[in-house]
């Protein structure tokens, strides 16, 4: 049995990106373990969806332990920080947020994690966070300081492979239309995702996408039934979801692993 050890920037954050890859791990009988930067404060919410007195952190917390449990997590833990808003916002600099969070200081928190699981693996995003946020491009340097610290054998910087949803955006243009699907304008964004020939692993995890959906589900507060990734029918979801995809330092050129914990 190995460890696996899933490291992300918000509640929500792990189902999306990771989803998938925990869920093989636990049925696999690996050890899987949720880390999260933050609470996800300044997340967006409709109003009328928290009771009274209920704070959106509150919410959202309890939406991960959730998450976690579909997912086969069997320990959550979260860093302490803040969460940090979109780039370029007030947020950035408030103190406790994770964006002004020492880089050292936050990796010797993920590294105590790492050393007391015995971590095999450890996953975190790529140096731009996917797609800039302050609090993804975080993680990363996190991360790969953590492993530092903790000589954590094999470390995977999650992506999106840039390449592979511009391919899916036309090929399911129709249904997104018919469905009235917003959806988002990649082609102009330069920093989203990574190009196909950067990425050096891809994992089908199609088997467990019914997991990857409930586990989005239980985030109730961030993602709603009518959005872009409830919303979608069965064949582009499986698309855009059934494979993740990720990045580690060594490999390639190409993709050359299917599985992050192969041989463990």
């Amino acid at each position: 049995m190995a460890t696996l050890v899933s490291f992300h920037a918000h509640p929500d954050d792990e189902c999306i990106a990771c989803g998938g890859v925990m869920r093989r791990a636990f049925e696999h009988g690996h050890r899987v373990v949720l880390v999260v930067a933050t609470r996800g404060e300044h997340g967006e919410v409709p109003e009328g969806f928290l009771t009274d007195g209920e704070e959106l952190w509150q919410r959202r917390v309890a939406e991960t332990y959730a998450s976690a449990g579909i997912l086969g997590a069997q320990r959550v833990e979260f860093l302490g920080y803040s969460d940090s808003g979109m780039m370029g916002t007030a947020t950035n600099d408030a103190p406790g947020s994770f964006w002004t969070a020492p880089v050292e200081e936050a990796a010797e928190r993920l590294a105590k994690i790492l050393d007391e699981e015995r971590a095999d693996v450890l996953t975190c995003y790529d140096e731009n966070g996917g797609y800039g946020h302050p609090d993804h491009i975080q993680v990363h340097r996190v991360g790969l300081r953590a492993a530092e610290l903790a000589g954590t054998p094999r470390v995977y910087q999650n992506t999106m492979n840039r390449d592979h949803m511009l391919r899916g955006m036309a090929a399911f243009a129709e249904q997104a239309a018919a469905a009235g699907l917003e959806i988002p304008d990649i082609e102009s964004e330069g920093d989203f995702g990574k190009p196909e020939s950067v990425i050096t692993a891809g994992v089908d995890v199609t088997p467990y996408l019914q997991y990857k959906r409930e586990a989005m589900r239980a985030h109730a507060s961030q993602i709603s039934e009518q959005s872009f990734f409830l919303a979608m029918p069965d064949e582009p979801f499986a698309y855009a979801f059934g494979t993740e995809w990720f990045i580690r330092e060594g490999q390639g050129p190409g993709i050359t692993e299917t599985d992050l914990l192969a041989g463990l």
